[in-house]
């Protein structure tokens, strides 16, 4: 089966070759460049067509009505992508530095960096702005592609043998269970599918010491196209060329040294290379709002993980998901009885796969795939690279002729898998299927493949077998998705269809920026709908969002989410009018795609103010500081007194509710109501941000869904004061809860316009991709406060002079003005741009310094393996 390998001077040596090539030795090099392709493209066909097909029978997004946008699909890789289609456009005021729309203002480049960087992402621009859904699907099929190609061209480097055996098994690999689980809803983690095997490369490079500048090139690649994925993929191919280099029969002490230094050498210089994109994302996960805290306590049982070995199914219980295929499986369970392999060579190569696998369920070396940090979802997101030497491990079983009994012994093994596993919940009807009849056929493909000596015969019989891969693996991507869309909170979001488009159409329609800000309101087709459909909101639902952001928007009264990593946009009059919100979208009732549009006077988004007043020594009510920096006084904060229902117990700062009793217990068992004085005809609002229940009074019924640190609820609205002055309200608490001692106000409008007309604004404001500059009213003094949240790397100059970091007032930024100022500029640089340009710049010329003062080596270099070698 093994082609003769290349000589040492076609190997290494091809720059020696006479240039003067004979007649038609062109066109042999062209079929044989055509030769080699043709195995990774039939590896990308394959896979790509098996997923299509499994999702076509199923009926999902773009072959049928079911939508794909689950979990952060559509909350966040979707309006990001539709963010990406707005640079590319020129339709948007941001640029990849700054996003003047999410959270009314935030850091950007992080983002880019990590949602947008998988080269596929781009191809949104090639399509309309409402059809961004397909190529975020586009980047999901597209990485499945090369990374079955790319691994195909690996396992030829790793053992000579067939392409288009190799081809079969890169399908699993392609459609390994870590991507029909993980990875279809992360687009930007599909390109660790396709990091891999490009370091696999460069690593095999580094055993034949040839082309360290090529292989440098492809780490900073994979390292640039998504870090955190490239991470593990690096971690996985320096535990697979260890294991190698230790293996290799032929290969003297001297020159394993030598590879294991020209491959540390290569990967500090291609992670060099792509240093902005670590340097910035370090930073801004430094200044990002701490995600809740995460424990590892649930480890499958040994008998569950084996199960996810087994192809076609989804189990309820979170674990590692490594399955790849019948093919694979059958040969990964026929390795270890290859007389043809060494035996240290199989003990190593399986001591890797279960050591790899050990490392999944353990907390500190969850911690190492994981950057030191446990991940806010899975802890599992590196199983592809288990997979992926899961298809090595086939590969070189394959590739060294497996005998009839050797086959058998390895099909029996897999059936006693599926038997001990038979009640595991990740085994279903689609497993048997796939295992019993897609197993048989492959055995007998196989089989037949080592008996049969005519090359008709054997094509036929690969022919098959790409068949029975095509169909075993659409069947395995339409199984796995029917099981695992039948869990509850994969609700598909409402994306970029008709009442989004509506709504879209809506704040164009009233955009105002820089005047005023156009807010999409409470998010209801996404945990990003400003960049979703547009606008000038407080939604922003991120890894990257500043703590500076989020603590500020709260304490002056808007909600979040996961401790304010998705921060919400204000819905009380008052900050709204604070953040310049001249118009916003509000949800009716609690139907996701209905809306109505409101629209109010806002304070200019840069006022000048006069000395700025310091927060008091003591506890500050969220409607005093909303005062503070307004510079009015707009409410009235009245007592609470229980009245009827249950009783409270008084507690520091607020009452105790006791726990609710069941409805059917009256109108006194349920709750509590309070009273409170207020003057007629202000408007009521409530502010409990860890309250969890219902909230009733003046006409009005909102729910509560606080939860200390995690959940906070923004100030929201009740209704008018009747003209008693008399306020009723209930609180019906879900468990015990704390209703704050100053959970109401009563706000003035008359007030608040007042106020509002008494900001000065400045005569004109433009803002740029990541800078304003503001002309100022003649003799400006004190400070210049912006409706803006205030993050690190913000400069501002005054009149032209130096730029200096600005102070914060109230989390907004503040720029002291000086004397008498006219003008006023403000930029925004990331922080860590500028070193990692710094180390970027550095690897650069050791590139360059290697690509033009390399020499031809005066001999060649002996090839990994030969005939002889050892597995390796």
């Amino acid at each position: 089966m093994a082609p003769t390998p290349a000589t040492p001077q076609e190997a290494v040596r091809p720059q020696e070759a006479d240039r003067r090539l004979p007649a038609g030795e062109p066109l042999k090099a062209i079929r044989r460049t055509r030769r080699r392709l043709a195995a990774p493209w039939l590896a990308a066909a394959l896979s790509m067509g098996a997923y299509c097909l499994g999702l076509a029978l199923y009926g999902s997004y773009p072959f049928g009505p079911r939508s794909r946008a689950v979990n952060d699909l559509g909350n966040q890789f979707v309006p990001f992508h539709a963010r990406l289609w707005d640079l590319m456009h020129g339709n948007t005021s941001g640029d990849l530095l700054f996003n003047w729309s999410s959270g009314y203002g935030v850091p950007f480049l992080a983002d880019f960096f990590t949602y947008l960087m998988n080269p596929f992402s781009w191809l949104v621009g090639l399509f309309p702005r409402e059809l961004a859904d397909l190529p975020v699907f586009l980047v999901t099929l597209f990485s499945i592609g090369l990374g079955a190609a790319l691994m195909t061209v690996f396992l030829g480097r790793l053992h000579p043998g067939p392409g288009r055996l190799r081809a079969l098994l890169s399908v699993g690999y392609g459609l390994c269970a870590w991507v029909l689980n993980d990875g279809f809803a992360d687009p930007m983690w599909m390109w660790g599918l396709v990091a891999l095997p490009l370091l696999g490369i460069a690593a095999d490079w580094c055993v034949r010491r040839t082309r360290w500048v090529a292989g440098t090139l492809l780490v900073a690649l994979a390292w640039a196209g998504n870090f955190y994925t490239a991470a593990m993929a690096t971690l996985a191919m320096a535990l697979v060329l260890v294991l190698r280099l230790l293996t290799a029969a032929q290969l003297p002490p001297r020159d394993r040294l030598r590879a294991l230094a020209r491959a540390t050498t290569m990967a500090l210089t291609g992670i060099l290379l792509a240093a902005p994109v670590l340097t910035v994302t370090f930073e801004a996960s430094r200044a990002a709002q701490p995600a809740p805290e995460v424990f590892y306590r649930d480890r499958p049982s040994l008998l569950y993980q084996l199960a996810q070995l087994l192809p076609g199914g989804h189990g309820g219980v979170a674990t590692p998901n490594i399955f790849i295929g019948i093919p694979g499986l059958l040969l990964v369970a026929t390795f270890p009885f290859l007389r043809a392999v060494p035996l240290r060579t199989r003990i190593g190569w399986y001591v890797l796969a279960a050591g790899v696998a050990a490392s999944f369920v353990w907390e500190p070396t969850i911690l190492l795939w994981h950057g030191f940090a446990l991940p806010n979802g899975s802890p599992y997101r590196a199983a592809f690279v288990l997979s992926g030497i899961l298809v090595m491990i086939s590969w070189l079983a394959l590739a060294h002729r497996p005998r009839l009994g050797e086959m058998a012994a390895g099909g029996a093994l897999v059936a006693l898998l599926a038997w001990l596993c038979r009640d595991q919940g990740a085994v279903g009807t689609a497993t048997w299927i796939l295992v019993a009849g897609g197993g048989a056929a492959t055995l007998l493909g196989l089989a037949a493949l080592t008996a049969l000596r005519s090359a008709r015969a054997r094509t036929a019989v690969t022919a098959a077998l790409t068949g029975t891969v095509l169909l075993c693996s659409a069947y395995t991507a339409f199984s796995v998705t029917a099981v695992r869309d039948k869990i509850a909170w994969f609700r598909p979001k409402i994306t970029l269809t008709g009442p989004s488009l509506k709504a879209q159409d809506g704040l164009v329609a009233r955009a105002d920026w820089p005047r005023s800000r156009t807010d999409p309101g409470p998010h209801e087709f996404a945990n990003n709908d400003p960049l979703l459909i547009g606008g000038e909101g407080g939604a922003y639902y991120s890894s990257y969002v500043p703590a500076a952001t989020a603590r500020a928007l709260r304490g002056l009264g808007a909600g979040w989410y996961m401790k304010g990593r998705h921060t919400l946009s204000f819905e009380d009059p008052v900050g709204q009018a604070l953040m310049g919100v001249g118009s916003h979208l509000s949800p009716v009732g609690h139907h996701r795609a209905r809306f109505t549009a409101h629209r109010a006077r806002p304070a200019p988004l840069l006022t000048v103010r006069g000395a700025l007043p310091r927060p008091p020594a003591g506890k500050e009510t969220v409607f005093a500081r909303q005062e503070r920096v307004l510079g009015a006084a707009v409410y009235e904060v009245p007592a609470l007194k229980p009245a009827a229902g249950a009783i409270p117990a008084p507690d520091r700062g607020g009452w105790l509710l006791p726990a609710a009793g069941p409805p059917s217990a009256g109108p006194d068992g349920v709750g509590t109501t309070f009273t409170a004085q207020c003057t007629p005809g202000s408007t009521v609002v409530w502010s409990a941000p860890w309250f969890s229940g219902q909230v009733s009074g003046l006409g009005a019924r909102t729910e509560g869904i606080g939860r200390r640190d995690v959940t906070a609820n923004p100030v929201r609205e009740l209704g008018r004061v009747p003209a008693d002055g008399t306020v009723s309200v209930r609180f019906i608490g879900q468990g015990r809860q704390l209703v704050p001692e100053h959970a109401l106000g009563c706000l003035s409008r008359a007030r608040l316009a007042t106020a509002v007309r008494a900001l000065r604004g400045p005569r004109s404001l433009t803002t740029g991709g990541h800078g304003l500059t503001a002309r100022l009213p003649r003799g400006s003094k004190g400070h210049a406060v912006l409706a803006l949240p205030a993050v690190a790397g913000w400069g501002c100059a005054v009149d032209g002079g130096p730029y200096r970091a600005p102070s914060s007032f109230g989390g907004l930024l503040a720029v002291p003005l000086g004397s008498g100022a006219r003008r006023l500029s403000c930029a925004y640089v990331p922080p860590g741009l500028k070193p990692g340009l710094a180390a970027s710049g550095v690897a650069a010329l050791v590139l360059a310094a290697a690509a033009t003062g390399g020499r031809p080596r005066g001999r060649a270099r002996p090839r990994p393996h030969s005939t002889k070698e050892a597995c390796s």
